[in-house]
């Protein structure tokens, strides 16, 4: 019986896919190479980058560790700032400078040059510096100075492609900000930022740091208010920041009073519940009365259904909004000098508006019959006569003679 012949791959070819075999990696040699070279030229950062420049290191796959070894000497632990216990390391790092800005401003000059040779490193650079600041907590004191200084100076120095949010998001830590550690760093930032820019260029630069508005997440919960930020940065000479604070703070009450006011009169709720909504906010939001009466007059004309083209129809429900809301105006013009500053108001509105372009005399003799501007306060504006603009003062003047 014969056996059947068993199927053979004899002429055969099978292909085997290539796989890419990676070089060992060998960050102790690197990190070493690099020590040797700020201990040959004693710290000398110009000869330092000369050396470099000249070596065959590869950068591209060691690029963290040539960071480290810039700021803290030597190569650290993975994921952490530890250093590595074995390796070699040197005294000229940024840690190792004193905390002032002439110690540390070399070695971002330094790194500012090696990017610009070596573009390709500005990745390295954020994962070390995010690494750093999310690790403040394990810094000395004296040491997260020197990275604020740093910090400060390389945005200063528009150091090469580093994104602002590199540096800011990643302060946001919860145990960091209420340790109170992020906002000595931010404090520290700031004050050397502003040694030689001004408060605009920090303000744009927190705007792509996307913190232009939060300034009280640098803050421990405890602390988180407008009038712990206010102590703080005065304490520290930053008023400058406190002043652009408060125009923040006080743009977003604006915003929100306006916007409730707004609601209410489009549906027409009682006047009587309308102020006593605006009274409490104003309250709450510590609202400077002049700007109240400025507000209101605003929210007031911006409600007005206007009607293109057609100024009598325009005059008509201007008019009829003032009269409709005189009750609102008179709650707030508690004062003569409250009710001047309305007339100011009006005045400047309906010299710049051409729809209320001639109206301002009636609207005035509207306020007066409605109560809420009284005869002396109009004849004092119209003595005293600040700025008239178009001599509406004198059409004003005479509307109310010969009313």
């Amino acid at each position: 019986m014969s056996s059947k012949e068993k199927p053979t791959l004899g002429g055969t070819r099978i292909k085997t896919r290539k796989r890419n075999i990676a070089a060992p990696l060998d960050t102790a040699s690197f990190s070493d190479a690099i020590v040797q070279i700020y201990i040959d030229n004693g710290g000398d950062l110009e000869l330092v980058a000369k050396s470099i420049e000249s070596s065959d290191l590869n950068f591209s796959r060691y690029g963290d560790t040539f960071f480290e070894v810039v700021f803290v000497g030597g190569r650290t632990q993975p994921g952490t700032i530890k250093p590595e216990e074995e390796g070699d390391r040197h005294p000229y790092s940024v840690l190792d400078c004193a905390a002032q800005r002439e110690a540390i401003l070399p070695s971002v000059l330094y790194i500012q040059k090696t990017l610009r040779r070596r573009p390709f490193l500005i990745k390295n650079l954020e994962n070390v510096m995010r690494k750093f600041l999310q690790s403040l907590e394990f810094f000395e004191e004296n040491e997260r100075k020197k990275l604020a200084i740093f910090t400060a100076l390389a945005f200063s120095q528009k150091l090469s492609g580093l994104p602002p949010e590199t540096v800011f998001q990643p302060l946001l830590k919860d145990n960091l900000v209420a340790k109170g550690i992020v906002l000595s760093f931010i404090t520290e930032f700031f004050k050397e930022y502003l040694k030689e820019n001004s408060l605009d260029d920090l303000i744009g630069l927190l705007k792509k740091g996307k913190m232009e508005d939060n300034l009280l997440d640098f803050f421990p919960s405890a602390k988180r208010s407008s009038e712990a930020l206010s102590e703080h940065f005065t304490k520290e000479g930053l008023t400058s920041l406190v002043e652009y604070n408060d125009k923040k703070m006080f743009e977003v009450k604006l915003k929100e009073i306006k916007s409730t006011l707004t609601t209410m009169i489009n549906d027409e709720a009682e006047i009587s519940e309308v102020i006593e909504t605006v009274k409490q906010q104003v309250k709450d939001a510590k609202f400077p009365d002049i700007e109240v009466i400025r507000m209101l007059w605003d929210v007031l004309m911006e409600a007005v259904q206007w009607s293109g083209k057609n100024q009598q129809q325009n005059s008509n429900s201007a008019l009829r909004q003032v009269k409709a809301w005189a009750e609102l105006l008179n709650a707030f013009c508690t004062s003569g000098r409250l009710e001047l500053e309305l007339i100011y108001k009006v005045q400047t509105q309906c010299y710049v508006d051409a729809k209320l372009m001639k109206l301002f005399p009636e609207i005035i003799r509207t306020l007066y019959d409605q109560d809420v501007l009284a005869e002396d306060t109009i004849l004092l504006w119209f003595r005293k006569g600040s700025n008239p603009k178009g001599n509406l003062s004198l059409k004003l003047w005479s509307h109310l003679s010969n009313g």
